[in-house]
């Protein structure tokens, strides 16, 4: 009777806890269902830096919106506080994880109001404005009419963005003086149109569906020409009136994100959001220092083995000027890069056992940002090479560049995450820089294993892509936290790396305006390397590459406490092939 009553007590409690693990299950999918299809219904909400597409028109990002935001997020968090993720399924676990991240890092930009300061070196709210209006994704009339509506939302937009940067300016919350130097160009080139069909706000009515009746078309067409010439161009050029008589005048002259309103605490949480780890920024600078000594008696080796004679600043001096290490041409430079990719293309299948079907373009960068662009950045559809001031692009880095920012890098990663089908959409779309950046650059390192560094100088390349991204570990707290000038992180780059000088200018003009973005790299990659050597020495002769990679790919962007407890999880099942969960790839030959 007794063994009876307490296997029906043993069982009771097993339902019990059944019920209570699905109810949570239940409420953690309706709180983030409900989050994601609010968040996404608007535009101007930034997930690491990344732009989310708006779902037919411009969003308001006053400050009331902004408080309304902030409130939101605030009730996000204290729902996902009061569930016990330890009652979540395994994969539950992990979603949580990577939600309540992404909520805490949204919340937290809230916080320090880093709305009013919605641009930066390296990207913008009216250089994105393209992509948030979906312009290259227009196929019926209604989408045109939609997208014609959102061209006549831009001037308040753009009011409340200057709204906000006036407000930024009052608490010395604003881009350093220093980096704006040229970043009006995009502005200006819009503002200072004559005829509104040559602005890219037009092009999709450039090519018009043959079938459409005449009438229709010429409506369209008509209307673009009078919204962009009577609605558009006026903004920009509101915009640009307000960035060089204002902003630029106002601006602080301090560099370091320390040095802003609760300055320590916003560069603390900008680490947390792109490491995923909460690191002390000294100890990243040590970090730094340690990478640099080592890589660079790499470098002196390459140096040695190309049979340089000279000092090593010689060589960087050589490798800088030498007309044989640069292109002549634009399409030069295109066509080299192209030539990686297919050499990589002919490696893959040995190194993964999941491909994605999506393919990817390679593309020069568009010429109105070309000059402060960086070299080149890669996404599931396109790779972007900049072929502006061809003596900055020295062939030899890309081998290095294209592994990272095509395939194996993020063209291939990005594209597997969106072609998951068994992950929440805040995880097939969301990205964490410290997995996305530290994939990319371990995908540079795998370049020597696939033998793509075929000369000394290519080498070289890669070890002074591998310096660059040590270095920002140095130089973005150095700007941020020990107080350095702009100075003396150009000559630190320009001293330790091959890079061009403009490259190493746009690169630290980015890192001071972008906090702490630049630790992900380095940070990322060191993690994913120590767990490939963690999986290697715990597998032994088990252990089989390809699997691994697909394990790290198929998990998706996660934050790397969550990708070491993954990688443990493959160690312990004895390093299996993973499952995808979706029939969507296609195997590795």
């Amino acid at each position: 009777m007794k063994s009876l009553l307490g296997g029906l007590l043993g069982a009771g409690l097993l339902l019990t806890t059944t019920l209570h693990a699905e109810d949570t299950e239940a409420r953690f999918r309706a709180i983030y269902a409900q989050e994601w299809a609010w968040r996404t219904g608007q535009s101007g909400i930034s997930n690491a830096g990344e732009a989310q597409p708006s779902q037919g028109r411009l969003d308001s990002v006053d400050a009331a919106s902004q408080q309304r935001r902030l409130e939101t997020w605030q009730k996000v968090l204290g729902q996902l506080d009061a569930l016990d993720a330890r009652q979540l399924s395994p994969e539950g676990q992990v979603n949580y994880a990577v939600y309540h991240a992404q909520v805490a890092n949204l919340l937290a930009a809230q916080r320090f109001k880093a709305w009013q300061m919605p641009f930066n070196s390296d990207s913008s709210f009216w250089g994105d404005i393209g992509y948030v209006l979906n312009s290259d994704r227009l196929r019926t009339p209604e989408d045109y009419r939609r997208y014609l509506d959102q061209l006549g939302q831009i001037p308040a937009y753009f009011d409340q963005q200057i709204a906000n940067m006036r407000d930024g300016l009052a608490r010395g919350f604003s881009v350093p003086r220093e980096v704006l130097g040229g970043r009006d160009v995009s502005i200006a080139a819009v503002a200072g149109l004559d005829d509104p069909t040559a602005s890219s706000f037009y092009a999709p009515f450039k090519t018009l569906p043959a079938t459409w009746p005449a009438e229709q078309v010429q409506s369209l067409q008509a209307e673009a020409l009078r919204r962009i010439r009577d609605e558009v161009i006026p903004a920009y050029a509101r915009l640009l009136d307000f960035f060089r008589n204002d902003y630029v005048p106002h601006a602080r002259a301090t560099l370091a994100a320390e040095a802003l309103p609760d300055g320590k605490a916003f560069y603390r949480q900008q680490i947390l959001e792109y490491t995923t780890l909460d690191l002390d920024p000294e100890a990243i600078h040590q970090v730094g220092l340690a990478q640099v000594a080592k890589i660079h008696a790499q470098m002196l080796d390459t140096m040695h083995e190309a049979g340089f004679q000279g000092s090593f600043e010689a060589f960087l001096q050589f490798l800088r000027s030498d007309p044989q290490f640069y292109a002549r041409t634009p399409d030069e430079l295109l066509m080299r890069t192209a030539w990686v990719a297919k050499q990589v293309d002919g490696q893959l299948g040995r190194y993964f056992g999941r491909l994605p079907r999506q393919r990817f373009a390679i593309v020069p960068v568009p010429a109105d940002i070309a000059p402060y662009y960086t070299s080149g950045r890669g996404g599931a559809d396109e790779y972007l090479v900049n072929t502006y001031d061809l003596p900055s692009r020295p062939l030899y880095n890309m081998p290095a560049l294209t592994l990272h920012e095509s395939y194996p890098g993020h063209a291939l990663q990005l594209a597997l995450a969106a072609e998951q089908r068994g992950q929440p959409a805040f995880r097939r779309n969301g990205y964490i820089s410290a997995y996305g950046e530290g994939w990319g650059l371990y995908s540079e390192y795998l370049g020597n294993e696939m033998g793509l560094y075929r000369t000394p100088y290519e080498r070289f390349g890669y070890l002074s892509y591998q310096m660059w991204r040590a270095c920002r570990l140095v130089v973005d707290t150095g700007i941020h936290h020990l107080g350095w000038s702009r100075r003396q992180a150009v000559d630190y780059l320009l001293g330790n790396t091959a890079l061009s000088r403009r490259e190493i200018e746009n690169e630290v003009d980015r890192y001071i305006s972008w906090p702490g973005q630049a630790l992900s790299y380095e940070l990322g990659y060191l993690k994913i390397l120590e767990l490939r050597r963690k999986a290697e020495q715990a597998l032994g002769a088990k252990f089989d590459l390809r699997h691994f990679h697909d394990s790290v790919l198929e998990i998706g962007s996660v934050p790397l406490p969550v990708l070491e407890r993954r990688v443990d999880r493959f160690i312990a099942a004895g390093g299996p092939e993973p499952d995808f969960g979706c029939d969507c790839g296609r195997r590795a030959p």
